[in-house]
């Protein structure tokens, strides 16, 4: 972390370690620990926004019925708007494991137009294009997504969309890095 002071799991104080017990105890724990990496490093040194943030992420992450690459799709979608490294590798990495293609991934990452086999996955990435872009849904696209998704899938997916654009602000501000391991989508 470039903008932060170095943090150990050996130092938290008793607030931090209760947040750094949060994400490791809910869903996120099925994956192994949480380092203090992305934006959980960034939180937990603000315990009290981050227990409550780390809570929405859970169930925008793991709690909505949305197919996962139709959530993953808008994940990768937010962070190739914001150029947020760490979010956009990190989810590129899931959306493939959820099918979506290579290819697509690769044009979002690029800031170009994807194509998608899937008609739901097309429309992850026009609600949150427009979202991002125009900040509202245009009339035709909110029809086709209600449509296809419902209206409680919809208003998932655009809290799914708002919740990663308050992580990519955070990985941003703090130029949080890509993990070891992880390749930089936007270097440079």
């Amino acid at each position: 972390m470039s903008r932060l002071s170095p943090l150990s799991l050996e130092r938290l104080t008793e607030e931090q370690q209760s947040f750094w017990d949060a994400i490791n105890r809910g869903p996120r724990a099925q994956a192994g620990k949480v380092g203090l990496v992305g934006p959980f490093g960034v939180w937990a040194r603000s315990p009290k926004i981050g227990t409550a943030v780390q809570a929405l992420g859970a169930v925008a992450r793991y709690g909505t019925s949305l197919p996962d690459s139709v959530r993953e799709v808008a994940i990768c979608t937010v962070g190739a708007h914001y150029r947020a490294k760490f979010e956009f590798a990190a989810h590129a990495a899931f959306a493939r494991d959820a099918g979506v293609e290579p290819a697509a991934l690769d044009a979002i990452r690029r800031g170009r137009e994807p194509a998608f086999t899937r008609v739901k996955d097309t429309l992850s990435y026009q609600v949150a294009t427009e979202l991002l872009q125009q900040h509202r849904l245009g009339e035709r696209t909110f029809q086709s997504a209600r449509a296809a998704l419902g209206e409680s899938l919809l208003i998932e997916l655009v809290s799914v969309i708002g919740y990663y654009c308050l992580v990519s602000l955070t990985l941003n501000a703090f130029e949080v890095p890509v993990a070891e391991g992880m390749d930089d989508p936007f270097p440079g």
